[in-house]
This record gives C-alpha cells, structure tokens and sequence, in this order.
C-alpha cells in the first residue's frame, strides 16, 4: 500500500493509527485471553466429573511446575527481555527516524509467532513456548513504537479521544475475530473436523493472518519519522544510548513527568498481571459445570470487551470534565473493589459480574493512562520513541513483577487466589501516589 502524507490532527491520519488496534488487539484476546489459556489449561490440567482440579503439574525440561507458574514465568522472562531492549530501540529508531520499520518487524515477528503456535501441545512443549515468548516479544515491541506515535498524529486536545478510539477499535476487532474463531471450534463438525483441537490451533494461524493483514492501512499513513543522522553510522548503538540519555534528562527536568510514571508504574503492575491471569483463574478457581467451562470463559471474555468499549469512552469524556488525574484515583478505587470481590467468587455467576466491572475499568484505565503520559511530552517533541520507551519499560518491568510474584504465590499455596489480596497493595500505592501528583496545567 503506497504511503499516504497527512498533517498532524488529520482525522484520517489519527483514524489510521488508531486502526492499529484494530489489528493486533486480536493477541491479546485469541492468545492473552481467551482461546490459548483455554487450550493451555486443557493440555496442562487434569479434572474430576466434578471439575475440579486433581493435577496441574507440567514436566519442563525435567522439573515439575505448576501449569500456571510455568507460564507465568515465560511471560515474566519475555517482559524483562522487552524492558531491557525497549528503551535502546526507541532511542535508536529516534535517532535513524524509522520507528515504523521498527514497528513492523515486532508486529511481523508477533504475527508469526502466533501462527508458530498451531503446533503447540505436550509433545512439542518447548516449541510452543518458544512461540508464546516471542508472540509476547513481538506485540509489545511493536506496542512502544505505536504508542510513540500518538504525539505525533493528534494535538493535545485530541490525544485523550483518539487513545479512547484506538482501545474501542481494538475491542471491536478483536471480539469479531474470536466469534469468529469461536464459530469455527464450537460447529466443528458443521466444518469437517473431528474434535476442536485443529480449528482450535488454526484460531492461532488466523490470529497472526488478521495481525499482519490490517495493519497494512496504518503503515500507508504513519509517518517514518524524523532522522537525526546516519542511519549506517557504525556508532548507531551509542546513538541510541544518547538519545535516551537525552530523553530520560527532560523527564527528570519536567514537572509532573517521573511522579506521574511512578504511580503509572505501582497500579498498573496490578492492572496488567489481572489481565494476564484472568482467564487462568476462571479456569483454575471457577466451580463450572461439566462441559460448560469454555462457554462461559468465553462470554466473559466477551463481556469484558464490549464494557471496554465503554469505559474507554466515558473515561475520555469525564476527564475532560474533572481532569485525568482525578478519574484516574476514581478507577484504582473501584479495582480495589473488585479484587477484594473476586477473592470471594466460586460460583459462574460471580464470574460474569466480575468480568463486568473489569471491562468497565480495564478500558478505561489503559486508555486514559495512555493519553496522560502523551500529554507530558512538549507539544513540539520529535524523540517521541524515546519518551513511550520508558512508559513501556516502567509498564513491563511492573508485569515482570507482578506475573513473578503471582507465579511464586501460586506455586507455594497452591492457588492463585491468593495472590489476588496481594493486588490491592499495588492499587492503593497507586492511589496515593496519583494523591501525590498535580498537573502544573489543566488536563
């Protein structure tokens, strides 16, 4: 698709990138969320008539691990890999002025992994988390160099609204995919399959094929970048050193900035560890009725989406009412809320209303936070790579965290209930932190 040249606040160039979620918010649902865990959970786990779990040991390069540890600690090890490169790359795309080439390498890597996993199952363990670790490398890779480039596309007063577009469209994509895919697995033999592992696995080639198909319409109209020198220069690894040197001294410089990432750091390492385990506690800790545990996973997940939708919107609209600041204390309050509920549940229903509240906030907590940290970066910065590094590195190295410490809870107590009390810390310093903070001008 030949490169389409639109100025900054274009509402077709802000509608192009915002369509980048279109694309790849299918990962984190098919793959983060919904299909793989399940898939995982029903290799890795094994049930009594009653449903309840009587063995969730995986053999692992020959040790035994909890199902749920084992994969909480690939996901811990691929974010801290992502923490340490993030920044260099951002500082090198800054430099060379081409951070959609960098873009579209993460988003093709992801996408390929993805496709990878059709061959994941026990006798391939290795080779399926090979892929799960660089599907995880390559949607977040690609996440820093999207997320950078919403100073560059909307003015300030848009940023909050064209974040909210973005999740929105990303919700909606997302969800058309997986009923999708859902058709395909649950009418299974309409289609000619005699079980639903195949179309189950072929959701994961389907998913990589959406990823790389749509995101084509955001690369005819994002700009390259802006090139700072040689891009052959044999110090070009030096380069993106300074240039994140450069870019961590005006945020150290700039009022409001590092405060605002640090509570951005404590909350959301609870955010984003819930959203990782979700579907793995539905499985693991729900009392479903024989058959019915997949069904009512889905709608869940589902449900969670299309409240997403929601909450991304309503969050753009009343902060630019009551500022973001402010509704950002609101939401971590209400997540104290559902952690403190979701400790309780066992039984399906609960489930569902949990799902509820979790999309309500979930949507607008990730939009919101995303246009918060965009509106600390001076209106006429170029380097915004560099910047959306370092909010992607405080975001991944509070996954690490978070996804390890869930991993250690669930493998010592035998539950990852457990860790779910454990969350609140997180919200609460989160909340007292954001308390902390005030916006030298109104946003």
């Amino acid at each position: 698709m030949k490169f389409i040249s639109l100025p900054k606040g274009h509402k077709k160039l802000i509608h192009a990138w915002a369509f980048y979620d279109w694309a790849n918010s299918v990962y984190p649902l098919v793959i983060s969320s919904a299909i793989f865990p399940i898939y995982y959970g029903a290799l890795t786990l094994i049930k009594n008539d009653q449903g309840i779990v009587i063995d969730d040991t995986v053999w692992f390069l020959g040790f035994g691990f909890n199902n749920d540890a084992l994969i909480s600690y690939v996901t811990g090890l691929a974010f801290i890999v992502i923490s340490i490169m993030s920044p260099l790359l951002g500082g090198m795309a800054d430099y060379m002025g081409n951070k959609k080439n960098f873009m579209k390498f993460f988003n093709y890597l992801g996408a390929s992994a993805c496709i990878g996993l059709f061959w994941f199952d026990l006798n391939h363990l290795l080779f399926g988390l090979v892929c799960y670790f660089f599907g995880l490398i390559g949607f977040w890779g690609s996440i820093v160099f999207y997320n950078s480039y919403l100073p560059d596309i909307a003015y300030r007063n848009q940023q909050d609204k064209a974040s909210a577009k973005g999740f929105s469209l990303g919700y909606i994509g997302s969800v058309i995919l997986l009923i999708l895919c859902l058709v395909l697995i649950m009418f299974h033999k309409f289609f000619g399959f005699e079980s639903e592992a195949l179309p189950t696995r072929i959701s994961f080639i389907l998913t990589g094929i959406w990823w790389i198909a749509f995101s084509q319409y955001t690369y005819a109209y994002l700009p390259k970048g802006n090139r700072k020198g040689n891009a052959r220069t044999k110090d070009l690894l030096f380069n993106g050193f300074r240039e994140l040197k450069k870019t961590y001294k005006k945020i150290k410089s700039s009022y409001g900035f590092e405060p605002y990432l640090r509570a951005f750091f404590v909350y959301s390492m609870a955010v984003q560890t819930i959203m990782l385990i979700a579907t793995y506690f539905g499985v693991g800790e729900i009392q479903w009725a024989e058959g019915e545990s997949t069904n009512g996973l889905i709608i869940s997940i589902l449900l969670i989406q299309l409240v997403a939708i929601a909450g991304a919107n309503a969050a753009s609209k009343l902060a630019e009412h009551y500022g973001n600041i402010n509704i950002l204390i609101i939401i971590n309050i209400i997540w104290i809320g559902i952690c403190v509920y979701a400790f309780f549940i066992t039984q399906p229903i609960q489930f569902y209303i949990t799902a509820f509240f979790v999309g309500l906030v979930m949507g607008a907590i990730q939009s919101l936070s995303r246009s918060t940290y965009s509106k600390y970066i001076p209106e006429d910065e170029k380097d915004t790579a560099s910047f959306f590094s370092f909010y992607e590195v405080t975001e991944k190295i509070g996954i690490v965290i978070g996804m390890f410490m869930y991993g250690f809870i669930a493998q010592v107590t035998g539950s990852i209930r457990n860790a779910i009390l454990f969350l609140i810390i997180f919200f609460a310093g989160g909340i007292f932190l954001l308390f902390r903070l005030k916006f030298k001008t109104k946003n």
